[in-house]
């Protein structure tokens, strides 16, 4: 019998670097816990298939930044795309000056499809998914084949469980899930934005978030606050049965941190 291996998957999320690779964030030099994360997939994930970069790439929308972001990234595999965040620019990502063009929306194997949706919105911390990004998912969706379906996007489409970051997720959840809820191969929802990790399976579906590869934020929280865990990636195997593995690992590293910063 013809045995097929997964689709090999590394999401790497909110490095907010700066053109400057000496900034901080929060009092952690993004450039360097970036750097260390990728260190990290170098080590675990010797074959991958695919890098997704899933928002915030950026902290300033600096060409410099995206072009740091895509040399470590490209590094480890031929094939990055990416996708905008709140605090990136999502018309000038399309028109960097980089050889390679880093903003398919979709990619495919035999048995998988990912759809990469932009969330964002100009100069604004929660998403919204527009129209035309319904429809173009809608079509996505309907074009898929027997292909199983993992989504990407920036912002949460479900509840954090902190009450200040959700006052800045995904504002229209109800129309993506009237969306996907009439496509059953959907399997994977992925995000990134919260900083922290979330996996849960609701009506078969298996919704998963990321730590940021620099600050992370304190799960389960009223107000803004900062956590003291490592940053870290998510990969992914995706088999051609539908089923998948997937898990967060992080670095084994200190990195400062501003544990009192009231936002960022």
């Amino acid at each position: 019998m013809e045995q097929h291996h997964p689709w090999r998957i590394v999401q790497l999320t909110d490095s907010h670097l700066y053109k400057d690779p000496d900034s901080r964030l929060m009092g952690m030099n993004t450039a360097q816990s970036f750097a260390a994360v990728v260190d990290l997939v170098r080590l675990e994930r010797p074959q991958i298939d695919a890098i997704l970069g899933t928002g915030d790439i950026t902290q300033d929308a600096s060409i410099e930044a995206y072009d740091r972001f895509r040399q470590s990234a490209l590094a480890l595999c031929p094939n990055m795309v990416w996708i905008p965040g709140n605090h990136d620019e999502a018309a000038l990502m399309q028109r960097l000056p980089f050889p390679t063009d880093h903003n398919q929306r979709l990619l495919d194997n035999d048995f998988w499809r990912i759809v990469l949706l932009d969330s964002s919105i100009l100069k604004t911390v929660h998403g919204k998914l527009s129209k035309d990004e319904l429809t173009f998912l809608d079509d996505a969706l309907a074009s898929a084949g027997d292909r199983f379906v993992m989504i990407a996007m920036h912002h949460n489409p479900i509840p954090s469980g902190s009450v200040w970051l959700d006052n800045h997720s995904l504002q229209n959840t109800d129309d993506f899930h009237a969306v996907i809820d009439r496509y059953p191969k959907v399997k994977v929802i992925l995000w990134g934005h919260i900083h922290q990790q979330v996996d849960k399976n609701i009506q078969g579906r298996r919704y998963l978030a990321t730590p940021s590869t620099c600050v992370q934020f304190a799960p389960h929280q009223v107000d803004f606050k900062a956590d003291d865990a490592p940053p870290g990636y998510r990969w992914l195997d995706l088999y051609p049965d539908g089923h998948i593995e997937t898990a967060v690992s992080r670095v084994n590293v200190k990195l400062d941190v501003d544990l009192k910063s009231g936002g960022y």
